[in-house]
């Protein structure tokens, strides 16, 4: 639903055109910005595969989209929780097998601030569901978007994950080196949702390009974006981060002054189909607003940090899956 001021204030509208034979996931695809990426990306001819945890909210997001297209979009459902890695495994080993292509990769599933909790893999929620397990779900379809990149007559495929401005709140002694260190109960609620945001900024840069796109030569692109504050229900989560009146002011706050979902995919949707990203070499990069770059904090600058993070993540990953947890990059 679009917001009062969506006409007068906000980004430059983005709205991709003839996507027509191009196969798109996006994760978090059924709720708030990942059903507007959805949404635009079916509009426009690609096929789309959406992820969430209920079936419940696929169904009425492909049923919304279907009328507005006139049964016409092409559009499914696959359910998985960014909180057990081992469904991670399953889930999208399964879609790697199964599809012939993977042009566009969204990741817009996570939790707003919120309550220091673990998930079922003992793994602070926070850390999981909006980096780990979505860092996840890019190694396991990486293949698929190699095997995309090197089709004939085929756009870069690209991936490009959601991050935020509040990257810069990520507590200052920021290691990524153990697993003790994530799982940190005294770290507070909007710290713990930053540290998140950091991961990502790093990971797409000092790992996905600098470990992974570069020394492969893979004819594939990486982003992050910030999508501004957007009024979904995700800003409800800070009356269970801070409960009591801070909570409640917090939510009326963001709510009076954020964009609407819409304008939220703004950015996702320009670092997905713009041909701008590619000529000018963007890979990396992270943007505020469309065809806007961002500018880091020191932190999401520190190559050090981003190998740290890398590694961490990694072995997190095997220490609940098991050894062979994770596809060769560089298969």
């Amino acid at each position: 639903m679009q917001s009062a001021l969506h006409s007068i204030i906000g980004p430059k509208k983005v709205t991709p055109d003839n996507l027509n034979g191009r196969v798109a996931v996006v994760l978090g695809g059924a709720l708030g910005i990942g059903y507007e990426v959805a949404r635009a990306f079916a509009l426009a001819g690609a096929r789309v595969i959406m992820v969430n945890r209920k079936s419940e909210q696929g169904d009425e997001a492909i049923a919304a989209i279907k009328k507005e297209s006139e049964d016409k979009a092409k559009i499914d459902w696959v359910g998985c929780d960014m909180g057990d890695l081992k469904q991670i495994r399953d889930v999208f080993t399964n879609m790697r097998e199964k599809e012939e292509r993977l042009d566009l990769l969204v990741l817009s599933a996570g939790i707003n601030a919120n309550q220091y909790r673990e998930t079922n893999d003992k793994i602070d929620s926070h850390f999981q569901i909006n980096w780990l397990g979505q860092f996840y779900v890019v190694n396991q379809l990486y293949p698929l978007l190699r095997k995309t990149s090197r089709l004939p007559d085929t756009p870069a495929p690209r991936i490009v994950w959601e991050s935020s401005e509040l990257h810069r709140m990520a507590p200052s002694d920021v290691k990524f080196s153990s697993k003790e260190e994530i799982n940190n109960p005294d770290i507070g609620s909007a710290a713990l949702y930053a540290r998140t945001k950091l991961a990502i900024i790093l990971g797409v840069d000092y790992g996905l390009v600098q470990k992974v796109i570069k020394p492969n030569h893979d004819h594939i692109y990486a982003l992050s974006v910030h999508p501004g504050a957007v009024n979904t229900t995700m800003q409800q989560q800070w009356k269970e981060a801070y409960p009591g009146l801070l909570g409640k002011l917090l939510t009326a706050t963001m709510q009076a002054i954020s964009r609407d979902p819409e304008q939220g995919a703004y950015s996702a949707l320009y670092a997905a189909v713009s041909p701008e990203v590619e000529e000018k070499g963007w890979n990396g990069h992270y943007f505020t607003d469309p065809g806007q770059l961002g500018q880091r904090s020191k932190q999401a600058s520190g190559p050090a940090l981003g190998d740290s993070l890398w590694e961490l993540s990694e072995k997190m990953i095997q220490d609940v899956v098991g050894e062979d947890a994770l596809v060769d990059w560089n298969s």
